[in-house]
């Protein structure tokens, strides 16, 4: 049997057109998606809320007025919340489930929310800001790994990529709030204490969706397993989704057996698509996503806009062109493929990344000029507008990598350049000139070490990755582990 032939690939689904399934065919399997997507809208909400909120706690704290190093303790506490949740989320979501892990990052992150608008001074908001940080790490490895194990392999890229769509929409959201509360008192209590809201109504609709089946199958609660897969696929298919599903249970216990956290580097195989994966994800970062969502309105007002409210407006259209170009990487992603969206995407990336840094360079020579603003605007929203599409859903797509989850690993990078640190180092524009550097390293990556996956299964993947490592013979996991200490 050939590749094409395979369940999942698209030479199968060309011969065998009653396997094509559509995103809106089947309201359940949306249901899961958008209710575990509301995870990727906590993180998004997050991201974009506090750039805004920043403006208005300098009011309120002197001492965050006057430091630096506070200002980039609120903003970045997250980020070690969630590093150190997105550690945590893959052993939770393998122990209970992710079901349970859902829950659990919701009840952290409506702690947080809580901490964050009631904190009388900046190192209770701190503190707030780690919980919040927390939920959103365990979010972001749980929602693509339970839409992804509940999607038909022929739109789970779509339908994982509607995570991404949750995060640049709770961007979005995040600064429409912001607007909405710069006139009320309290101001940035309300923008972080509303994050609370989605996180209830995740924790309320999720105690009435399932466990994911192959997690059920892996813990073998089958009659489970085959109840949620039967409201997935019709009658037609469900026998043969069962028997795939079952052998590849039966294989992973195998597989965790012989495999353990240590020897991931010692299968060449497993060692060749954890470092892509994990590359991308950090190359994700590292072309300054984050940082942009979490400083948008203060680039808007390095670049000669002073106004917290124009600035907060400008980010607001900002955001929403990010959230657009979700929506379009959504459809592009199953039938463009992977890899060539992520290149076209990195290739706008730059180009705006160089206007960006153009504009800067200009204004720290002393210009004046109001259009040399405005172009700086124009180059970040054209940044987004490239980045969202591609380099935003893209690494998010487990089946880039292959089902790398076998040895227990997950990684969740949510780091990247403090823009105002190093602009007050090196310059806003060699910031961004280095952004754009790292950028074309990104498509280099790409280029060499990405594999296109559009269309197939988790273990088709596998069998690209095996290729890679040992030629079109494979081998079995057991051998590879032998040659491991060779290779």
């Amino acid at each position: 049997m050939t590749l094409d032939s395979m369940p999942g690939s698209s030479g199968y689904l060309d011969l065998h057109p009653e396997r094509k399934m559509f995103y809106f065919k089947n309201a359940y399997i949306l249901r899961l998606t958008v209710v575990a997507g509301i995870g990727g809208l906590l993180f998004g909400y997050d991201t974009g809320v506090i750039s805004g909120a920043l403006l208005y706690i300098k009011d309120d704290f002197e001492a965050v007025k006057d430091s630096s190093f506070l200002q980039e303790t609120i903003v970045s506490m997250a980020i070690v919340g969630a590093i150190i949740g997105a550690a945590a989320g893959g052993w939770i979501n393998d122990a209970y489930g992710r079901k349970k892990a859902t829950l659990l990052a919701d009840i952290i992150f409506t702690l947080g929310a809580i901490v964050m608008a009631a904190a009388p001074d900046p190192y209770v908001l701190i503190l707030g800001r780690l919980l919040v940080g927390l939920g959103v790490g365990v979010a972001s490895v749980t929602a693509p790994v339970y839409i992804a194990e509940a999607s038909p392999s022929e739109i789970r890229g779509g339908l994982v990529s509607t995570n991404v769509l949750m995060i640049t929409g709770g961007q979005f959201i995040s600064y429409l709030v912001n607007l909405c509360f710069t006139e009320v008192p309290g101001t940035w209590r309300w923008m972080l204490g509303v994050s609370g809201v989605p996180a209830v109504i995740q924790f309320s609709l999720m105690l009435c969706l399932p466990e994911s089946p192959r997690w059920l199958f892996m813990k073998d609660d089958k009659e489970k397993a085959i109840a949620v897969m039967s409201k997935i696929y019709n009658l037609s298919r469900l026998e043969d989704e069962i028997d795939y599903l079952a052998s590849q249970a039966e294989e992973e216990h195998h597989k965790k057996k012989d495999v353990s956290y240590w020897n991931v580097f010692k299968v060449k195989e497993i060692r060749l698509a954890f470092l892509a994966g994990a590359g991308l994800q950090a190359f994700q970062q590292f072309t300054g996503i984050n940082t942009v969502m979490y400083y948008s309105p203060t680039i808007v007002q390095m670049a000669g806009f002073q106004s917290n409210q124009l600035a907060l407006l400008l980010s607001l259209i900002v955001a929403a062109m990010n959230a657009a170009g979700t929506v379009l990487g959504i459809y592009l992603i199953d039938h463009f493929g992977r890899r060539k969206l992520a290149l076209s995407s990195l290739s706008g990336v730059i180009v705006s990344l160089l206007i960006l840094s153009g504009a800067f360079f200009v204004q720290s020579s002393g210009s004046t000029s109001v259009f040399y603003g405005w172009l700086a605007v124009i180059g970040l929203a054209l940044y987004i507008g490239f980045f969202a599409p591609g380099m935003g859903p893209v690494p998010w797509t487990r089946d880039m990598w292959g089902n790398v989850s076998y040895c227990e690993l997950d990684i969740e990078f949510d780091c990247g350049p403090d823009i105002p640190f190093v602009a007050e180092s090196v310059g806003t524009g060699a910031t961004f000139l280095i952004i754009a550097v790292v950028a074309v390293i990104a498509f280099v990556f790409v280029i060499l070490f990405l594999p296109e996956t559009k269309g197939l299964t988790f273990e088709e993947v596998e069998r690209i990755w095996k290729e890679r490592a040992w030629g079109s013979s494979g081998s079995n996991t057991q051998s590879l582990l032998e040659q491991g200490d060779e290779s």
